[in-house]
């Protein structure tokens, strides 16, 4: 598989704390990769500067073959780069198709009805966004973030909110998501994510600790007792 996204000693830092430390890290395209690691552990900081969301103090990264370090959130969702938030990000008064329509810069009659039907929403495509479930929220920003057709898709603890029975539905998503694009999840379901990851990334202190296939990270006396709490 031919390399998607890498990141070169890329930290930043607020105030004296080290967020994101000399970040080395590749992504392959058609890959499902997983962020792992304690509260704290800078994912979403590491996240955040890929997408463009914060500025990196130092490091760099490269997309698709170009530097795209220097270029705002909204250039590098133009080339591809989509991110669902930790916290959902939709606008409330607006219908959950009108949310999917507006983030696929397609407004009108049934623009978002598709994305929402492949996230289990089609049957509240007109139902104030707002009123929506916390676990259907989350749902919806995945389904923006598809209207986007990314070549990355970054998904930031999605499956917070979601039954048992929608995290099945959302896992038999993200491996059809995968057909289409690059998946980088951060994720507390340690099952999610033995099930989904094709490899994992275990964060600690805004350093990767490990990383290697569910097996290996399962295995790793080190992510056990940093991230596990044994060993």
């Amino acid at each position: 598989m031919s390399l998607l996204l890498e990141t070169r000693a890329l930290s930043r830092s607020f105030g004296g704390l080290k967020a994101v430390e000399a970040v080395d890290f590749s992504l392959s395209r058609g890959e499902v990769r997983a962020v792992i690691g304690p509260n704290g552990a800078g994912k979403t900081t590491f996240v955040s500067l890929i997408s463009g969301r914060i500025a990196p103090s130092s490091g760099s990264i490269v997309f698709a073959g170009e530097d795209v370090t220097a270029l705002p959130a909204f250039r590098r969702v133009q080339r591809g780069i989509a991110y669902t938030f930790q916290i959902t990000s939709i606008y409330a008064n607006l219908t959950a198709e009108e949310n999917v329509a507006l983030a696929a810069h397609r407004p009108g009659t049934h623009a978002g009805r598709d994305y929402l039907a492949r996230v289990g929403l089609a049957d509240r495509a007109a139902q104030r966004s707002g009123t929506l479930s916390y676990g259907h929220q989350r749902l919806l920003e995945v389904a923006m973030g598809l209207a986007l057709r990314p070549k990355l898709l970054i998904l930031d603890e999605p499956t917070q909110g979601l039954s048992d029975s929608e995290i099945e539905s959302f896992i038999g998503l993200v491996r059809d998501v995968a057909r289409d694009a690059t998946v980088l999840l951060i994720e507390h379901n340690m099952p999610v994510v033995m099930t989904l990851a094709h490899r994992i990334t275990v964060l600690d202190r805004g350093r990767i600790l490990a990383e290697g296939r569910p097996e290996d990270i399962r295995a790793s006396d080190a992510v056990q007792r940093a991230y596990l709490g044994t060993g």
